[in-house]
């Protein structure tokens, strides 16, 4: 297996795993009250989702495609 492959296996474990922690986040009563207040998450939530979600993307472009030889 490439190292590439590794590389994108590696970021779409970290996505998911990034992306888990939003959704806890998310969940948790002060994000709640402050989406109730704003209509909005909290910037650390919408980073754990902004950042899962790309690395879940990139991770899996790496992983399906990595370099063709």
């Amino acid at each position: 297996m490439s190292p590439v492959r590794i590389l994108g296996i590696a970021l779409l474990i970290a996505g998911i795993i990034a992306l888990y922690f939003g959704w806890q986040a998310s969940e948790a009563f002060v994000d709640q009250a402050h989406e109730a207040m704003t209509g909005r998450f909290t910037d650390e939530t919408m980073w754990y989702f902004i950042g899962g979600g790309v690395a879940v993307v990139a991770g899996l472009l790496l992983t399906l495609f990595g370099v063709r030889r």
